[in-house]
């Protein structure tokens, strides 16, 4: 590329020397006026310059309305999108049971998410299938959370270890006998509190079980993210996605899930013994 740069008093001066240098060919670059007159930068392309195609931009996959209302992440919609949305999901992410038989089973989240009535859901299942579940809460923080339990415990007709230390729950969980399943309720923490996270993992700690993630359906997608990521830090690698039937919007669940978490089960209702 051949670049000139001229001054003259008048615009019709200065083009007329550039096209005696360059050719009628040449490309107008830039202009500005100068104290004496203007001055014009041109540019001439040598015949034998190589011609350069972009390539068209691929076409974007469209995302199916059925994501764009859940407000799916776009990443995660583009993984689901162009296939039959059970084959994608599938492919997308991790399934897995409750690992109930291999060790005591902790439902850790968030204040609120729903852990106490998951437990007693799941504490009412193990006893209609004839199975006699240790159950415990070391919620010690939240009032009234141990005579929740408890209520769900006596119908049932089971013992509730009430443990509120690492070392109370320690003991509590020496008490179960070979292959009883284990239900504990943790205390809800805000995994962004230093000082929750101490208390949560000292609890984790102690019972050296199974930790599962116990988050509500209908948060937005990067809060449910960011909080999956922070539990699974702690250890967790399990979602138990809670009121299923009250959001409206689904995508917080998948963002979460995409923290590594594998979906295991999920709640719906207030009815301990279904849902």
């Amino acid at each position: 590329m051949r670049l000139r740069t001229v001054h003259a008093p008048r615009m019709a001066d200065a083009m007329a020397r550039l096209r005696a240098e360059l050719g009628e060919e040449a490309v107008i670059l830039s202009t500005r006026r100068t104290r004496d007159g203007v001055e014009v930068t041109a540019a001439q392309e040598p015949d034998d310059e190589p011609l350069v195609i972009a390539p068209e931009a691929p076409t974007p996959r469209a995302i199916p309305p059925a994501l764009l209302r859940h407000n799916v992440p776009a990443g995660i919609a583009a993984r689901l999108s162009g296939a039959p949305l059970e084959a994608a999901l599938a492919a997308t992410f991790r399934f897995a049971p409750l690992p109930l038989e291999d060790a005591p089973l902790l439902l850790a989240g968030p204040p609120g998410a729903g852990k106490t009535l998951t437990a007693a859901k799941l504490a009412t299942r193990l006893v209609l299938a004839g199975q006699a579940p240790l159950l415990v809460t070391a919620d010690s923080r939240r009032a009234g959370a141990a005579e929740q339990l408890a209520a769900f415990a006596r119908v049932l007709g089971l013992p509730l270890a009430v443990a509120g230390s690492p070392g109370a729950l320690a003991k509590a969980l020496a008490r179960r006998t070979a292959g009883q399943p284990v239900v504990v309720d943790l205390p809800g923490c805000d995994p962004f509190n230093a000082a929750e996270t101490r208390a949560t993992l000292a609890l984790l700690d102690a019972a050296r079980g199974a930790p599962v993630l116990v988050l509500p359906a209908g948060m937005d997608a990067d809060e449910s993210a960011e909080t999956a990521r922070a539990f699974a830090l702690l250890g967790c690698r399990h979602l138990l996605p809670t009121r299923l039937d009250a959001a409206r919007r689904l995508g917080g669940v998948l963002a979460a899930a995409e923290a590594g978490l594998a979906f295991t089960e999920a709640g719906i209702g207030q009815d301990v013994s279904s849902g």
